[in-house]
């Protein structure tokens, strides 16, 4: 990793855990009730088309995905940045809700800057495998398929402390049929 980049991520964790951050848990970050209203895990062999989308530092590619409702898409999300990253489709109180579950996770080791610790996610129970979320390390791809609901605010962000707060956000537009 690049000196710059260690510093820059060093003073984005130092804030992001001194930061209080109220949120409801686990129950709002990803999988639950909440989920519902944005759509439901889609069945991969169904999917009407595949989008490709790349995170780096702060930054998703394609930052705007185009979608239908009813339209299940396949994303296949690489991580082509040098941090962790996690791909979350959801809306601004599901991301509010699931910041400390990702506090935690960097606070316990479950985490770090660029890896991700299974073994310690497992004992504490605490796997990040909801349906409509990926957490990947530098040069891991990985797949969520989903099927969109009605028209809903609705989009993606990395809820890694610091980096959806730097802007690590995307926007999902509904199109007309």
């Amino acid at each position: 990793m690049q000196p710059y980049l260690k510093t820059i991520t060093s003073v984005v964790f130092a804030l992001a855990t001194s930061a209080a951050f109220a949120g409801a848990g686990h129950d709002d970050g990803h999988g639950d009730g909440h989920a519902a209203m944005i759509g439901q895990p889609g069945d991969p062999a169904k999917a009407d088309r595949v989008v490709e989308v790349s995170m780096t530092e702060m930054a998703f590619d394609p930052s705007n995905i185009e979608i239908m409702e009813g339209e299940t898409i396949t994303f296949v999300v690489s991580n082509d940045g040098e941090f962790v990253h996690e791909f979350n489709l959801g809306t601004e109180k599901m991301w509010q809700g699931h910041l400390d579950e990702m506090m935690k996770m960097m606070d316990t080791g479950m985490m770090t800057v660029d890896k991700i610790n299974h073994d310690k996610m497992m004992q504490a129970g605490m796997m990040h495998d909801d349906a409509n979320s990926v957490l990947l390390e530098p040069g891991q791809t990985a797949k969520v398929t989903w099927t969109f609901g009605e028209k809903t605010e609705l989009g993606f962000a990395c809820n890694v402390p610091g980096h959806r707060e730097s802007g690590m956000v995307g926007e999902i537009s509904f199109m007309q049929h």
